[in-house]
């Protein structure tokens, strides 16, 4: 069915092959996790040559190999895609609705598009190994599992022009490449939903390709984004949300721009009420990115008690089980993260059921060096609602020997945040608790 898509597969990441340097040996990569009906191909792993001796290292051998800029406006990926919104649609569609929906457009046959990626990526060092964690197996699900993935990809423009990477090598940057691990990642974990924060490639990457693959996409940029401040940028940042149509059907769906101390802010919120279609069972799930540094702490945790109360309405008051994926750039100390843990939502932190107690949050989510010091911080959490949905699994992180020296992002690894990934069930029919 699908030999005729392996063209335009390669024609969506339009790669010189010539210029790959084909390697025999298999590398690690991620399992599918405890998961049923995933796919073999997600646990292939991508043929890995040898490891770089050291940044530098790879840095030469990727200086010599041509890549997109980060702002070209018509990237290559981009003029392959024909009939989709160009970058420059962000300015012409302010109100950046719901994607068209994409039922003429090619599929693309998520095997071919992986092999494709890790095609790419042959002269990089072998993806991480991270494997899933069972946390719930006393009582087996009666439904499909349902997998979200949260994940801070770091904007493209940010990551080459304001974050000041000291120890990640410019050429680990290049979105030609970086893409494709981003793509990697997605593809090797398959999740339902997709709740990503800093993207700036929506129109010409995450949209077209992931439609593709049969989710459905909403985008919803910063006002005031800084991504705009960087030259040859490829338009604002934002929230964006994804989730599988042959699973869910959109019921409700909200673009929020969140408020503190009554006045408007540069952070969204997207908040989706979805069902599903194999139980009929409705739920609600929501993607935001807070206001970062230190000294916003009030700020941010006015914007959390705006999120809450538009989650209170939406929800009805809990009636609707409900997901929250962010990027709250708090680490659980702060006043953002107890308003969360205390709410009337009956919200649960799915990452603390990692920890040995239960009730202990991961020491990072997100490490990197800047020229202003070494950050390592928890900032990244998936929310639930305890009394309807149960954790079945979740996602080891990275430990810090395979994070490295030179931390976040690198060669390895495309981000300064570790990706998140849940699975969840649903509980009993619910009796007026969530």
């Amino acid at each position: 069915m699908y030999q005729s898509r392996r063209r335009l597969c390669s024609a969506l990441l339009h790669r010189d092959a010539a210029g790959l340097r084909r390697r025999p040996g298999p590398g690690p990569g991620p399992g599918p996790g405890p998961r049923g009906q995933r796919s073999p191909w997600a646990a292939a792993p991508r043929p890995a040559p040898p490891r770089l001796p050291a940044a530098a290292s790879g840095a030469a051998t990727l200086c010599a190999r041509t890549a997109c800029s980060m702002g070209n406006g018509t990237s290559r990926l981009y003029s392959a895609l024909a009939k989709t919104l160009n970058s420059s649609a962000a300015s012409q569609h302010p109100q950046y609705l719901e994607s068209p929906d994409p039922e003429h457009l090619e599929p693309i046959d998520p095997k071919e598009l992986l092999e494709e990626c890790r095609a790419v990526l042959q002269s990089r060092p072998p993806r991480f190994q991270r494997d899933f964690v069972d946390l719930k197996t006393d009582c087996p699900s009666s439904h499909p599992l349902i997998r979200v993935m949260q994940w801070n990809i770091l904007a493209q423009a940010l990551g080459e022009g304001k974050d000041n990477f000291a120890q990640c090598p410019v050429e680990a940057l290049r979105w030609e490449e970086r893409k494709c691990l981003i793509l990697e990642e997605i593809l090797a974990y398959q999740p339902d939903i997709l709740c990503l924060q800093e993207v700036d490639h929506y129109f010409d990457t995450f949209q077209p390709l992931l439609s593709r693959l049969g989710y459905r996409g909403t985008f919803f940029p910063k006002p005031l984004s800084p991504c705009l401040d960087v030259e040859h940028n490829n338009g604002p940042d934002g929230c964006a949300l994804f989730f599988l149509q042959n699973r869910f059907k959109l019921v409700h769906s909200t673009n929020i721009r969140l408020t503190a101390m009554a006045l408007k802010t540069n952070q969204v919120a997207i908040i989706q009420t979805l069902e599903c279609k194999e139980s009929g069972r409705q739920f609600c799930i929501a993607v935001t990115h807070l206001k970062a540094r230190s000294g916003w702490e009030q700020f941010r945790s006015a914007q959390g008690c705006d999120l809450l109360r538009n989650l209170q309405n939406i929800t009805q008051g809990a009636k609707i089980p409900l997901i929250v994926c962010g990027d709250f750039n708090a680490e659980p100390t702060e006043d953002v993260y107890k308003h969360f843990a205390s709410s009337s939502l009956n919200l649960s932190s799915a990452y603390k059921l990692l920890s040995p107690d239960g009730q202990s949050e991961p020491p990072y989510t997100s490490w990197k060096i800047r020229t202003s010091g070494e950050y390592r911080h928890t900032l990244d959490y998936i929310w639930y609602s305890k009394h309807s949905l149960s954790v079945r699994s979740a996602l080891d992180l990275l430990t810090e020997e395979q994070i490295g020296a030179s931390r976040l992002p690198s060669f390895n690894y495309p981000s300064d945040h570790l990706s998140l990934v849940c699975d969840f069930s649903f509980n009993k029919e619910p009796d007026g608790l969530s």
